[in-house]
């Protein structure tokens, strides 16, 4: 293959790379589809070993699908001179459409796989900046989408214990309890915001519900979590199950 030299920006990395990293030639395009393939397999470990939907291999591919696209693109500009990236922006659409498909519904009317998908898009954005040869570029994106994947769960966790709204999937032993919960709910200084029945137990012989929860004393906000205040209501006799919905 022979060189073909495609104007980028200042791109510090790349000046630390070689003149090589920058045009289109062999070298550059075998370093750049190892570097989608290496950066998307540590964001695919990453959700792997949490037991998400997408893992290893889905990452590993959008990745490397987005990088040759952008490459190609930018071969068809240098041959014709003239055009746009139709190739780069079908394939932004494409993982657009398999990233929503790993969103689900739960059973407890949770949305799962929301964080997986934004990482298989943000994974393909990256694809497309190592493509480009736009090195600089990827390699920050590449530690923030690790960062905010990996790190910020913790920080969001402790961010939603202290918000004073919450919800719960609560199961009763029978309907008739819901109005004891309701009246110990109030009791604890809490408030209900809403209550929604879950049909997909209907035949279970438990009653089940997601219920809104804010919590409106002040007092009782300053010396509670939410971990705690579930934990209290776990005891209660007619409780069957309860959980936080994230």
């Amino acid at each position: 293959m022979s060189e073909l030299v495609f104007p980028v920006l200042h791109d510090p990395v790349a000046e630390f790379l070689g003149e090589w990293s920058s045009g289109i030639n062999v070298y550059s395009v075998v370093f750049r589809i190892f570097l989608s393939v290496v950066l998307a397999a540590i964001v695919g470990c990453e959700r792997s070993s949490k037991r998400h939907s997408a893992g290893l291999r889905t990452f590993i591919l959008i990745s490397m699908a987005s990088a040759v696209s952008s490459m190609i693109d930018m071969c068809l500009f240098m041959y014709n001179k003239e055009g746009f990236a139709v190739i780069s922006a079908a394939s932004v659409i494409s993982v657009a459409m398999i990233s929503g498909n790993s969103i689900l519904f739960s059973s407890r009317s949770q949305i799962k796989g929301l964080t997986t998908s934004a990482g298989l898009w943000a994974c393909g954005i990256i694809g497309l900046a190592t493509g480009a040869g736009l090195y600089t570029i990827t390699i920050t994106a590449f530690a923030a989408l690790l960062c905010s994947i990996s790190q910020l769960p913790f920080i969001e966790t402790i961010l939603k214990d202290r918000s004073n709204h919450f919800e719960v999937h609560l199961e009763l032993k029978d309907s008739a309890s819901l109005q004891d919960f309701v009246t110990t709910i109030r009791k604890l200084g809490l408030k209900i915001d809403d209550i929604e029945s879950n049909p997909a137990y209907a035949n279970s012989g438990l009653s089940v519900y997601s219920v809104s929860i804010t919590i409106s004393e002040r007092d009782f906000k300053k010396y509670k979590k939410h971990s705690d205040i579930i934990e209290a209501l776990r005891s209660l006799d007619y409780i069957h199950y309860i959980e936080e919905m994230n």
